[in-house]
Formats: C-alpha cells, sequence, structure tokens
C-alpha cells in the first residue's frame, strides 16, 4: 500500500527562526528582516481523491505457450479512505468488482504493445472476479499503512482473499498545501494470499504467480 505520496502519507513540521537585532552603540540598530510564512502544519486526518488515485497491476503470462496470449493490466480507481499525516498512518480500500482491465493508456505506460479485443477483455475480467478473486465472496482488498517518523519504506498491510501480509514498501511521498501525495511500486504473489493462479491447458497457458503493482495515491 520512488511513491510522489498511497498511497499515502506524511507529516509536515515546521518551525520559524526570529532573528533579533542587535545594537552596538554608536552605530544605528539593524533591525531583523520578519521571519518568512510559511504553511502551518496539516491538522486531522485528509480523504484519499478516488478521481485522482490510482492503484495499477501488471499481470504476466506463462507456459510453455505463453506466445499465444497476453499480459495485462488490471486498475483499481475506485480508491476510498483516510491519511492521518500527524500520525503517519493510512488507511485504503477498493472493490475488486471495481477493478478495469486492460485500459488502453494504462498497457502503453506497462509497456505493453498489443491490446486486446473486448471479448478477450471481457473474459480475463470475469476468470479473475470468479476463478481466482473469488470476488462474491471477499469483495474488498483493505490496506493499511504506517510511516517510520524518520525516513525509510512504508509499512504496509494487504488483506486479500481473507489473507493479512506485510511488505516493506519504498516510496516517495510529497505533502504539500494541504495534500499528500505517495506513489511508488512493490511486487507480491497470488500464492501468498491463498490464490492459484489462473491457467488452462494444464498450465500451458497461465498467468505467472508474481505481479507488479504500481500506486499513485493522493489524499486531500
Amino acid at each position: 500500500m520512488r511513491i510522489h505520496s498511497g498511497a499515502a502519507i506524511a507529516a509536515l513540521s515546521f518551525s520559524v527562526l526570529a532573528l533579533s537585532a542587535c545594537t552596538l552603540a554608536p552605530a544605528p540598530t539593524v533591525t531583523a528582516p520578519p521571519p518568512v510564512p510559511v504553511p502551518a502544519p496539516i491538522a486531522g486526518a485528509l480523504s484519499i481523491d478516488s478521481g485522482a488515485s490510482l492503484i495499477a497491476i501488471t499481470v504476466r503470462r506463462g507456459g510453455p505457450l505463453a506466445r499465444l496470449g497476453h499480459d495485462h493490466v488490471v486498475a483499481a480507481r475506485t480508491v476510498e479512505g483516510r491519511v492521518d499525516p500527524a500520525a503517519n498512518r493510512a488507511s485504503l480500500r477498493f472493490r475488486l468488482d471495481a477493478l478495469t482491465v486492460d485500459e488502453a493508456p494504462l498497457r502503453q505506460q506497462a509497456g505493453l504493445d498489443t491490446q486486446p479485443s473486448a471479448d478477450a477483455i471481457a473474459g480475463t475480467r470475469r476468470n479473475m472476479l470468479t476463478r481466482v478473486l473469488d470476488a462474491e465472496r471477499f469483495p474488498w482488498v483493505d490496506v493499511a499503512i504506517e510511516r517510520p517518523a524518520v525516513g525509510g519504506a512504508l509499512a504496509t498491510s494487504v488483506t486479500l482473499h481473507g489473507v493479512t501480509r506485510r511488505y516493506q514498501v519504498p516510496a516517495t511521498v510529497v505533502a504539500e498545501g494541504g495534500t499528500v501525495r505517495a506513489s511508488g511500486s512493490m511486487s507480491l504473489r497470488q500464492t501468498d494470499f491463498g490464490l492459484v493462479p489462473f491457467s488452462v491447458l494444464g498450465g500451458a497457458m497461465a498467468v505467472q504467480d508474481v505481479l507488479e503493482l504500481r500506486f499513485d495515491i493522493v489524499a486531500r
């Protein structure tokens, strides 16, 4: 759950150094310039901006007949949740049945140079939700994040298919003007969550176990 910010997740702490003038007789008094205004720390919890946030997962093909299939990009565009900058914590979630499959721009960003047909995309989505993710029984993916007080990776817990796994996720977090943005990437294995990667023809065409995930989470 390099990130620019969810993400997720940051705390701002500012101080103003007061400059004082000193007078040396008989020299004239030297007055220090006024302190430069700085933004106030972000107070209270922020809400994740679903319209500006994205989690994209690249799913690679495998098996002896992999060349006959496609790699895929699955995306969550309905991420919801909260960020608490003061506590260095965030929580977010998204529904599996709201995932999109193989949006052309996201495929291009992932370096995929083909585009499956509409029928192929529909079949991929159906198999993913029913035969792999069991989305009717486990409809949500939940992510809890804690950021170290000083640098370091994000301590991230991911709950999928009723199983929780913990990761240390390198990320870039930027906080500015009441907005926190977290971006980065990570990998996870389907089998770590008790999932069986999709395959046909006795495994001759299959989905690789490892999923490549990138995220850009914005909270305001």
